[in-house]
């Protein structure tokens, strides 16, 4: 493979050499993730967990800037807000990302970003062949906890349906302790999406489902051939080499990432689980294993034995 020759003595392994004409070649460690993609994407014990059609429901999760040619695969809580931002620059609807107000973000009639559903199946084709495609990853378990407390312990004033008709459907269905009036507990959350039979109730959620569903329903990693795959826990690094690659490093910079906020937190995730069976912790982790070995995150053993 070009490039994965023996890198120089002492060179960072995030820092590419050029070819001549200035081209980078892509540092071995994303070559190594997009390549592990492939190995597992392989795999027939694993296909029902990294397979998935590239359905309308995949191709509302992806963005789309034909003035740079780049789509964006949407995984909510890996710092996608900053990454919707700099496309909204680079697709021109505001100048710089200071500028842009909150509220716009994510409102799509007004931030100029369309999605690739919108587009006939021919343009939807000759993006996916030609467009540089990049999503972002994080620890599949610590992306559940952040989705837990945003969306029912935080939850912002202006989604109250998370709290008033996500949470009490959960509840309903999955609250082992029928006399407790406790709001929402993380357990529950836990055993509803263990559950093989989750569907039925994702469908009645509808989109709102996107913060907790696999990046493998997301993005379909083995079915769309991504240029790179950035990793939250690797943010300060990937954000520019991903700025890098798709030819826009000189027209914006990834918003400045706070010192320790994407570094894994295994107290966390220790604290969140505790208490929870393991024989729900195991159900958790079968649905989302292929995250885990798509995307080279060790198993929760010190959660699972």
């Amino acid at each position: 493979m070009e490039g994965s020759g023996c890198p120089r003595a002492g060179r960072n392994e995030l820092t590419g050499n050029r070819l001549p004409g200035g081209r980078l070649v892509q540092p071995l460690v994303y070559m190594q993730r997009l390549e592990l993609v492939r190995n597992v994407c392989r795999e027939d014990t694993l296909r029902n967990l990294s397979h998935t059609a590239v359905s309308k429901f995949v191709l509302d999760r992806i963005f789309v800037c034909d003035k740079h040619e780049i789509l964006f695969c949407q995984t909510p809580k890996v710092g996608n807000t900053q990454w919707k931002k700099v496309l909204i620059v680079l697709n021109g609807a505001f100048p710089s990302i200071e500028e842009i107000p909150e509220s716009v973000v994510h409102d799509h009639e007004k931030n100029g970003l369309p999605r690739l559903s919108s587009f006939s199946d021919a343009e939807i084709q000759k993006r996916l062949k030609t467009y540089f495609k990049f999503f972002i990853v994080r620890d599949p378990f610590e992306r559940l906890i952040s989705a837990f407390k945003d969306k029912f312990v935080h939850n912002p004033r202006f989604e109250p349906w998370y709290r008033h008709e996500i949470a009490p459907g959960i509840i309903r269905k999955y609250r082992r302790n029928r006399t407790e009036t406790r709001g929402i507990q993380f357990e529950d959350f836990v055993r509803y999406l263990g559950d093989p039979n989750h569907r039925w109730l994702d469908l009645q959620f509808g989109d709102h489902i996107i913060h907790w569903v696999t990046y493998v329903e997301l993005c379909a990693p083995c079915e769309i051939k991504y240029s790179v795959i950035g990793h939250h826990e690797t943010l300060e690094d990937d954000a520019p080499h991903i700025l890098k690659e798709a030819g826009i490093d000189h027209l914006v910079s990834y918003p400045t990432i706070p010192p320790g906020i994407t570094a894994y937190n295994r107290t966390k995730v220790e604290h969140y689980f505790l208490g929870i069976s393991k024989r729900d912790i195991r159900r958790l982790y079968a649905r989302f294993e292929g995250d885990f070995k798509l995307f080279g995150y060790q198993k929760p053993d010190f959660l699972l034995n």
